[in-house]
């Protein structure tokens, strides 16, 4: 904590909170290792290792009007993402990143007293922002196998006791209580026996789920929507998923329904900070209210429609890499001291066996190949690994059978 006067004039739960912890600049790690940026294998944070496609290098070095502040409705760009979604471009809304989205999300709905739903383990990004606005993340957690609970979820979201399911025949009686708790809460006010309920008012999933991959049942989506809640989908990877298994095509026949995408994966746009939503249409007045007026920068933009112009070009390396995915699902599964699960994305989760998992990491690192670890519940001795390109995988898989080589199980005596 500071020492300054002034540090009362700080809002208290911010002054409290813990900050987001990003991934190391790719400059800072190359100083830390030793290493020239060439020799590093970069396989921690999910980046496309192939980058932007030609034509949108070539679009950004000829755009002229770098002087000129960017279109505040961005509607050439939300044109091409109607086209490319095939909803409207009235119910679209680029950001800088998804992050930016979730952020406003937050800033427009929660406050102090209030309350998000997220899946942990999932990306944090959902309860921090909560966080900065005073509300509080009511965590229901992931089964073993990654899937949402979808019984918890409701007990969470209508206030209700865990005798609360969401079975069919339930929905009708439980599906308004929270607004109806709402209202007692109002009405605590006048009458100090009455308790203070604090609102649940989003529900944040991802699919696929970061860390691991899984994607959103389906079945699960639709019965969530029939809670009194704004469910907001994250689909960052959904391009190495299939198209077909996104639920953008869902939202104008829900008024909850919430879908966010992401240039930084599939296009390779990370650096750049661009994203995009496709909301109901009744609440888009109030998120161009709320938004900043030049959010999206104009290399930022200029690359998203060169993107989507030459999407034809951008395809093989996406192709590329799911083969390498897969190749990493196959692969990784023969290392006898790793466990890998499923997943649609464009990384693979493993739990480490009989080993540290930190240890691992390190062990990576010192030859250069990078990797994410993780401890916290539910990931307990895990690692990530992004796909990159095959040489990477190469490297990768020889790093690890040398590393097993040298384990204490296999050596004499």
């Amino acid at each position: 904590m500071t020492n300054s006067p002034f540090a009362d004039l700080l809002l208290p739960h911010i002054a409290e909170m813990e900050p987001y912890t990003p991934i190391v600049p790719f400059e800072v790690l190359s100083r830390q290792l030793g290493r020239p940026a060439e020799q590093i294998v970069k396989l921690d944070a999910n980046e496309n290792p192939y980058g932007p496609a030609a034509a949108v290098r070539s679009a950004l070095a000829t755009y002229p009007f770098l002087h000129i502040y960017p279109d505040p409705e961005q509607r050439e760009l939300r044109d091409a993402l109607a086209a490319y979604i095939g909803a409207p471009a009235e119910q679209i809304l680029p950001g800088s990143g998804a992050d930016e989205l979730i952020d406003l999300l937050c800033r427009i709905t929660v406050g102090p007293g209030d309350a998000i739903i997220d899946c942990p383990p999932t990306f944090g990004m959902y309860s921090f922002d909560a966080g900065l606005t005073g509300a509080r993340a009511l965590q229901a957690w992931r089964r073993p196998d990654f899937s949402v609970d979808v019984e918890r979820i409701g007990e969470l979201a209508n206030g209700q006791t865990a005798n609360c399911r969401l079975a069919n025949e339930q929905i009708a009686n439980c599906k308004w209580a929270n607004w109806q708790i709402v209202d007692r809460r109002s009405a605590s006010q006048n009458d100090p026996n009455l308790p203070i309920y604090q609102p649940t008012k989003l529900l944040f999933l991802t699919s696929p789920n970061n860390p691991d991959g899984s994607l959103l049942d389906r079945a699960d989506l639709e019965r969530l929507l029939r809670l009194p809640l704004l469910v907001i989908v994250d689909e960052a990877y959904i391009e190495f998923a299939g198209l077909e298994n996104s639920a953008a095509g869902w939202v104008t026949a829900h008024d909850n329904l919430i879908v966010l995408r992401t240039f930084s994966k599939w296009a390779g746009l990370a650096g750049l900070r661009l994203g995009y939503g496709i909301f109901p249409a009744w609440l888009m007045p109030f998120l161009w209210k709320a938004k900043q007026p030049y959010n999206v920068n104009v290399a930022a933009s200029v690359a998203g429609l060169a993107s989507l112009t030459h999407r034809a070009e951008i395809q093989p390396t996406l192709d590329a890499l799911i083969r390498e995915r897969e190749r990493l699902q196959r692969e990784l599964g023969r290392v006898p001291f790793l466990e890998p699960f499923p997943s649609r994305a464009n990384f693979v989760l493993c739990r480490v066996i009989g080993r540290d998992a930190a240890q691992l990491k390190a062990a990576l690192a010192a030859r250069g190949i990078l990797v994410r670890h993780y401890a916290r519940p539910g990931l307990e001795n895990c690692i990530r690994v992004s796909a990159g390109r095959p040489e990477h995988t190469d490297a990768l898989l020889e790093a690890l059978r040398l590393l097993d080589y040298q384990s204490p199980s296999n050596s004499s005596g």
